[in-house]
């Protein structure tokens, strides 16, 4: 009743990329192209009634006629692409002179389903938490795996865990202990060797008496007669 009356419609929200809209009956009457894909984007709950477009539909001109929409200025939608009869992408920008216009939003047109295209911004924080999502699971995945290493196999379906070892904490303690020994100073050298007395000649330590390898003769044992 306010629109009859010259009421000005109620701001569309900007944010419209959860909901869709169909409608089957109009698509079985009419066909989908470029001259009548405007008409059926009207019905949807994406259209601004206060838009350029509307003003040419009322006064019997083609919403869609660049010569027209460019003479005028505010909000306006243009076809920017048309693969009749499955896709068809409008733009909906705000005119400020003939040069000069500001992009607002976007919606696209696929077999016979209208929905608005999410921003840049929208789409990139999407990619990256569901990246972030992947990459924890990853790394839980990995944590979870390198606690088992070290494990008993026999032990592994025991309640009693107290004969396991963690890991973790023998990582831990070789990484105290290494950085405690690059702290310690290097060794001392060993002392030297002492020296022997003046006069007393150094005898080797591997030298051994000579045993003489000459034999005598051999030794008669003494025959006793037993009578």
């Amino acid at each position: 009743m306010a629109e009859g009356l010259g009421g000005a419609a109620p701001p569309l929200p900007t944010d419209q990329t959860g909901i869709s809209f169909h409608d089957q009956l109009w698509l079985s009457t009419y066909p989908l192209d470029r001259n009548l894909v405007f008409d059926y984007f009207v019905l949807s709950p994406f259209y601004d009634r206060s838009c350029s477009n509307e003003q040419l539909r009322m006064r019997s001109v083609h919403p869609l006629d660049m010569t027209q929409l460019s003479k005028m200025t505010g909000v306006e939608y243009v076809l920017l692409e048309a693969q009749e009869p499955n896709l068809f992408v409008l733009r909906k920008q705000k005119r400020e002179s003939p040069d000069k216009v500001s992009h607002l939003s976007a919606y696209y047109i696929l077999d016979g389903h209208i929905y608005q295209a999410p921003l840049l911004y929208s789409v990139v924080c999407s990619r990256v938490a569901r990246a972030v999502h992947h990459i924890s699971a990853a790394f839980s995945q990995v944590s979870a795996k390198l606690e088992k290493i070290g494990y008993d196999d026999e032990n592994e379906h025991e309640s009693d865990t107290s004969g396991r070892v963690d890991l973790k904490e023998v990582l831990r303690i070789d990484q105290i202990l290494g950085n405690v020994l690059r702290k310690l100073p290097p060794a001392p050298p060993p002392p030297p060797m002492p020296t022997p007395p003046s006069g007393v000649p150094e005898q080797p330590q591997d030298s051994q008496p000579e045993q003489s390898t000459e034999q005598g003769p051999p030794t008669k044992k003494a025959k006793v007669e037993k009578r």
